[in-house]
């Protein structure tokens, strides 16, 4: 038959000690969990307004995403979503999207962590059907972004692919009419640096192909004509001041127009940045937006309670008894 093997006096005594020790800190740590207050503690986070282009162009499939093609907009989305995700906690973002000339804000900051869930549930839905018109004026867009950053008190970072619909009269884009460097933040330009189709879709929002080139205005001809007006075919000063012909070039097509951005971001002191992939804002975004001191809380409950529950879980794994081995069996 076999039988336990009874356990030495001092050994006994000894392992009861140590669990009347061990099962007095288990309550004690209980009854501190239950009492202790959360500990404030001070953490170097950010606040951020993100400002998401939503118009047509950035529909342009040209990244992967887990081997198969994502538009611009899915992968600036990944992109926000790590970033936000990354945050220490006590940072706050607020979230706005751009299309026509002007950022539409969808809610103030908030904590990332205390409300992590709807902030990342709303970047996720992000699409370029929630635009309400179809032309794309960054760099008016991206100046009202700065003054809704400042009137927010937060730091901005500006995701877009910077093509400019329709395109600039003469070339040139709108003052800045502040202060160079009152916002910090970033530009994040998307997209690549090859031309590509942009994807044209019906009423019901369905893909129907790509534009032509006869489908986007190729030049701006609001204001005054350009220098080379008069060597244009059919030019006439008063009823064709821009020539006869329609005009020809590539803004059907969709590139990242990085020396425009850059143009931007240095006009408005704000820093530049190209969109990678997913995982290729939190560098660029630490190093541009400020670093603040954020006030928030430790709450010691989780871990004294999980120390509290390895205290008696080690102490019932002791009090098993010891079984002989085999060859030790009693007859």
């Amino acid at each position: 038959m076999s039988a336990a093997l009874p356990i030495p006096l001092p050994v006994a005594r000894n392992l009861r000690g140590w669990r009347f020790l061990a099962l007095a800190l288990a309550l004690a740590l209980t009854l501190a969990a239950l009492v202790v207050p959360a500990l404030p503690v001070t953490r170097t986070g950010a606040e951020i307004l993100l400002v998401v282009d939503i118009t047509g162009s950035m529909n342009v499939r040209d990244y992967a995403q887990e081997g198969k093609p994502a538009s611009r907009l899915d992968m600036a989305k990944a992109a926000l979503r790590r970033l936000v995700a990354d945050l220490p906690c006590g940072s706050r973002v607020a979230l706005a999207l751009f299309t026509e000339r002007r950022p539409f804000l969808l809610f103030a900051p908030i904590e990332v962590c205390a409300d992590f869930a709807p902030l990342d549930g709303a970047l996720a839905a992000l699409d370029w059907r929630m635009a309400w018109e179809g032309d794309s004026r960054i760099a008016a867009g991206l100046h009202r972004a700065i003054a809704m950053a400042a009137g927010l008190g937060t730091d901005l970072v500006f995701v877009t692919d910077g093509q400019e619909t329709p395109p600039l009269s003469g070339g040139e884009p709108p003052a800045f009419d502040g202060r160079p460097g009152a916002v910090r933040g970033l530009v994040v330009g998307a997209g690549g640096y090859a031309l590509s189709p942009i994807p044209r879709y019906d009423e019901r929002g369905r893909e129907k192909g790509f534009y032509g080139e006869a489908d986007v205005a190729q030049e701006n001809r609001f204001g005054p004509p350009p220098s080379d007006a008069e060597s244009r075919e059919g030019y006439n000063p008063r009823n064709a001041p821009f020539g006869a012909a329609a005009a020809q070039g590539t803004e059907h097509l969709s590139s990242v127009r990085e020396p425009y951005l850059k143009r931007l971001a240095g006009a408005t002191g704000l820093a530049y940045a190209h969109l990678d992939g997913p995982g290729g804002l939190d560098d660029p975004v630490r190093a541009a937006v400020t670093p603040r001191a954020l006030k928030g809380s430790l709450d010691p409950r989780p871990i004294l309670g999980a120390l509290a529950f390895a205290l008696v879980l080690a102490t019932l794994c002791a009090g098993l008894p010891l079984s002989l081995t085999p060859s030790a069996r009693l007859r």
